[in-house]
């Protein structure tokens, strides 16, 4: 019995030092989180063609005076509405449109899922303007545009922004 036990452990060991099967990462998500990676995203009707791309500003944001500042910017060409739009067949016209987050461990992780809500065409759709064009707008998943002029200019300083946002994407299935 106790070479059984010494068996056993040398072979938690092998396990310990990397020897063993893989992390629950790289097979798929196999485990208790399973339910996460079956829930349903919803798709928007963002217009085809959209680009996101963000960087690093040496910077913060009011009310994130300890890190710097993630700019996104999303770009989107005039373009043809699909069945997806309001008036398929008409054009639009395409819009860049600039967000911040502040670079810390919750704005990366917004970040991500932005992301995957970009993919989803969920952050932008195509509507009527105030004179009745239709262009590209931001949809119902709120973006901080403005990096000052707090909450009610789209700007920070925003205690609950980061909490609401995700929140917005999670009733979307982004997780």
């Amino acid at each position: 019995m106790g070479a059984s036990q010494s068996k056993d452990k040398m072979q938690c060991n092998r396990y310990l030092n990397g020897k063993g099967p893989p992390p629950l990462t790289e097979t798929g998500g196999q485990g208790s989180n399973n339910h996460k990676k079956n829930s349903v995203i919803k798709q928007g009707n963002q217009p085809d063609g959209g680009q996101m791309n963000w960087n690093i500003e040496r910077r913060s944001l009011p009310g994130h005076s300890d890190c710097d500042t993630i700019q996104i910017v999303f770009h989107f060409d005039d373009g043809i509405q699909s069945d997806k739009q309001p008036h398929p067949g008409h054009s639009y016209k395409g819009t860049e449109f600039v967000a911040y987050l502040p670079q810390n461990i919750t704005g990366t992780k917004i970040l991500q899922l932005l992301e995957q809500a970009f993919e989803h065409k969920l952050l932008f759709t195509v509507a009527a303007n105030s004179s009745g064009e239709y262009c590209v707008m931001p949809a119902d998943i709120p973006l901080k545009t403005l990096d000052s002029g707090g909450p009610g200019s789209l700007g920070y300083p925003d205690p609950t922004y980061l909490k609401s946002v995700r929140k917005s994407l999670k009733v979307k299935g982004i997780k």
